[in-house]
């Protein structure tokens, strides 16, 4: 693909996307940049929430996955409802309650300080290392199908990328991103929709019903596991995804912080009902669109590629045709900045809320602390990046995915623990357990085939590692207190 037409592409789409943040960022004040003055439409938040969900690394990892997995994906995904239900019912009207910014400012009234900045930290830790590896892998992806041939180096190409991500949201932040985020869930969906049609085309599909014939009689769409010992059983990816979604949603300033803008908690949990049918919704056509490329390739005698990461790029920029090289571009583009966008103005927020106590400011304070924040965390995002760039190791990027799991897990103790207990800690304890139930989490699953006949963990770590927090937290004694409006 000329990668002159990629330039053209990602010049006209980061050009719509500074117009959009001009145009929501006028009067905006530190107020907008982190609540957007609790004044967003549910319906856009809901729909803008799908591109933040799903980084760079789902739209090319789901489809070329499928080739090895199957459906089976689609077990989290149903646990994802679950998970959804109880953010929704459980946790939003919480925050609401308590009329959150940070959500661990929770941390500080149910437990006390050192809960507190414990819970911010984490979050902290595990969304800086996990954002700044979302976007290096999809910068790879844009360094090979545009800036190295342009003769651009990687470290410049990067720069250039998160400073241009910085240009659109240091000013309006999270009103911003509910509008960008929305169109960026637009092309992520329609790259994602185009590509199997014009796929189904190539393979002479007759129509939608030609399409879901092709797929359910391909050796790819099997959804349901049901041996015990199966890594793909049923229940294990179902559970996995009900608690993936508690904590790296509900328990996540990102996410949380575009629901905390709805104007009020009834139109926030309407936003979390349409975002989980549309969530899976678009997660369905990945995995459609993985098993129509792997027929495809198939049926033309395209020989795969050795890791499954790198199958769609591959067809999409070498085989189907120009067409789709652009959408897929779009569409890559769009999940990797509508996922790294949102997460550094919610790292900023919760930095500034959290640590700098930026609400007890006068505007004028809050504005200059906000600014050097947000620069400082894309400052962090470009060194992480050409750190990982460096090491160039996809085993070092799998277990910084794998150390992501570890650190939400203490969220997930410390939340529950809070919301269905009354009973108080020794807050100054909770950072030890905190630090401590990771650590134990790893010893029990690098020890799991020994001391279990032969079970090996997987997602099951985020259970584990949040109930063995929620154990040190009873462990630990405080002076009583009343809990009431804490808990729910």
């Amino acid at each position: 693909m000329n990668p002159y037409i990629s330039l053209i592409i990602l010049i006209l789409y980061f050009g719509m996307l500074i117009t959009v943040s001009i145009y929501t960022s006028r009067g905006a004040d530190t107020n907008t940049f982190f609540t957007a003055n609790r004044q967003s439409p549910w319906y856009l938040v809901a729909f803008g929430m799908i591109g933040t969900s799903l980084s760079g690394v789902t739209f090319v990892s789901v489809p070329g996955a499928v080739a090895n997995i199957q459906f089976s994906y689609f077990q989290v995904v149903i646990g994802y409802i679950v998970g959804y239900f109880v953010i929704g019912t459980v946790l939003m009207p919480l925050y609401y309650r308590l009329n959150l910014i940070s959500i661990y400012s929770y941390l500080e009234q149910r437990f006390g300080f050192w809960s507190y900045k414990t819970g911010s930290g984490f979050f902290l830790l595990s969304r800086t290392i996990g954002s700044a590896v979302r976007l290096y892998v999809a910068a790879q992806v844009l360094q090979i199908a545009l800036f190295k041939p342009l003769g651009i180096p990687f470290e410049v190409a990067v720069a250039i990328t998160i400073f241009l991500i910085w240009i659109y949201t240091f000013k309006g932040g999270v009103k911003t991103i509910i509008v960008t985020d929305t169109l960026q869930t637009f092309f992520l969906i329609t790259a994602v929709v185009l590509t199997i049609i014009l796929v189904s085309k190539e393979l002479e599909l007759d129509g939608i019903s030609g399409i879901w014939k092709t797929v359910q009689e391909s050796k790819y769409s099997q959804i349901f596991y049901w041996d015990t010992k199966d890594p793909k059983y049923f229940f294990k990816q179902f559970f996995a995804g009900a608690f993936i979604a508690i904590v790296m949603t509900g328990l996540d300033q990102d996410l949380m912080q575009k629901n905390l803008t709805c104007k009020n908690i009834g139109e926030a949990q309407k936003n979390m009902f349409w975002f989980t049918v549309v969530l899976v919704i678009v997660n369905f056509l990945f995995l459609s669109l993985g098993a129509l490329l792997y027929v495809y390739a198939n049926a033309q005698g395209i020989p795969t590629t050795p890791k499954t990461d790198e199958f769609y790029p591959m067809l999409a920029l070498n085989h189907l045709g120009v067409v789709v090289g652009i959408t897929f571009l779009l569409g890559i583009t769009a999940a990797t900045y509508a996922s790294s966008d949102s997460a550094l103005t919610a790292l900023t927020t919760a930095f500034c809320i959290d640590f700098m106590n930026i609400e007890k400011r006068p505007e004028e304070q809050r504005s200059s602390i906000k600014f050097w924040v947000h620069v400082g965390f894309s400052v962090v995002f470009y060194l992480v990046i050409l750190v990982f760039n460096r090491l160039n190791s996809k085993e070092v990027i799998t277990a910084v995915f794998d150390l992501a799991g570890y650190t939400y897990g203490p969220l997930l103790g410390l939340f529950s623990f809070g919301a269905f207990l009354k009973r108080p800690v020794n807050d100054k304890w909770v950072p030890l357990v905190c630090i401590a139930a990771p650590i134990l989490t790893y010893i029990l699953n690098e020890n799991s085939e020994a001391w279990f006949n032969g079970y090996k963990f997987g997602f099951e770590r985020l259970i584990i590692n949040g109930l063995i927090t929620f154990v040190g937290l009873l462990i630990l004694k405080g002076k009583p207190v009343q809990q009431s409006k804490y808990s729910v």
